[in-house]
């Protein structure tokens, strides 16, 4: 049984005494007693998830105070989810790539329901029985130190990568943890075998790419922290977060969209089977209200898997090239290949 209703009795004796006694209270108050806390587990950078519980909770007064935001990998999300699966302690999972919020449905962790925003979605950005549905799409592209590399000498594409002329001056997240790694490096074996049965190409060339990595870093504040400090002046990551870091942070960072295409990734959200599950439903309806994606868009630079209405001037002009990836065949030999590229390719090179 959940943790928070092991606390059920004693708040129930307690407002049974407060009433005995002709103890009253606003109505804020009264509302926010009724309510569960929501806790979510969520990939999204800490500005995205600041500026959007506090809308939320603006919104629906009676969260003030009840809504617990976990930060972590959205690999991270998936293995804690399941080791938690006897005992759910999070209510919403927020942010994870397609492939990941997939292989949750399919272990039974996410709750299916009917929510109005899933309506008028693409098929291809929910899943069959709406359990997890996709948000915002995620294209994964070259970054680089802007003060340390100049636009001109900046790699652009994939390949340049495993060149000599980047030698010891690639900084890399580390890869198991993170959906994103796991999805691009996914993507570089895929493209060299389409349905994923000769994986050997690929691994070829991630070999050679460990060669070129100076260093892995443990988790996206350090890889920020690197590459700003010149300890590597190039790595592969998420446009958005690209972008939030140069426009919020003063990071140096540039940006190439691959001249043969990013991988994009469906980045969605789903509600953990065994929660709060009216908290999380209501928090997610608020995550596809029209206002909030325009501002999301507008400010930190999301891509919405659901159209808005007006776009801001930075996504009209974006040179959106996306790669030809077959992400049923990425979600059927991730894990495999994952674990041969930590066990066999990495610092091997």
């Amino acid at each position: 049984m959940r943790r928070r209703l092991a606390l059920a009795g004693a708040l129930a004796a307690l407002m049974t005494v407060t009433t005995a006694c002709g103890g009253g209270g606003d109505d804020t108050s009264s509302s926010s007693e009724s309510v569960e806390n929501i806790v979510i587990y969520t990939a999204r950078d800490k500005k995205v998830t600041d500026f959007v519980i506090e809308k939320f909770t603006e919104a629906n007064p009676e969260y003030q105070g009840k809504v617990e935001v976990l930060n972590m990998g959205a690999q991270e999300i998936l293995e804690r989810v399941r080791a938690e699966k006897a005992n759910p302690q999070a209510d919403v999972w927020w942010g994870g790539t397609q492939q990941g919020l997939s292989a949750g449905a399919g272990e039974d962790l996410l709750a299916p329901w009917q929510p109005t925003f899933a309506q008028g979605m693409d098929a291809n950005y929910k899943d069959a029985e709406n359990r997890w549905f996709g948000e915002i799409l995620l294209p994964q592209v070259i970054v680089y130190n802007n003060k340390a590399v100049t636009p001109e000498q900046a790699p652009k594409d994939w390949d340049e990568l495993i060149t000599p002329a980047w030698k010891d001056k690639i900084i890399i997240r580390d890869v198991p943890a993170s959906g994103g790694m796991r999805s691009i490096y996914s993507s570089m074996i895929q493209r060299f075998s389409a349905d994923g049965s000769n994986p050997q190409p690929g691994f070829d060339w991630l070999l050679k790419l460990d060669a070129n990595t100076a260093d892995y870093a443990a988790n996206p504040a350090d890889l920020y922290l690197k590459l700003s400090r010149e300890q590597g002046v190039v790595s592969a990551w998420n446009l958005q977060d690209v972008l939030l870091q140069a426009n919020q942070s003063n990071m140096p960072f540039g940006f190439v969209m691959p001249a043969s295409g990013a991988p994009v990734l469906v980045d969605g959200v789903g509600a953990v089977k065994g929660g709060n599950s009216t908290g999380a439903q209501k928090f997610l309806e608020f995550l596809y209200e029209d206002g909030l994606r325009a501002d999301l868009a507008r400010d930190y630079f999301q891509i919405p898997a659901v159209e808005i209405a007006e776009q801001p001037q930075w996504l009209t002009e974006l040179d959106l090239k996306p790669m030809n990836v077959d992400w049923s065949v990425v979600a059927a030999k991730e894990t495999e290949w994952i674990n041969h590229w930590n066990a066999e390719i990495k610092n091997k090179g």
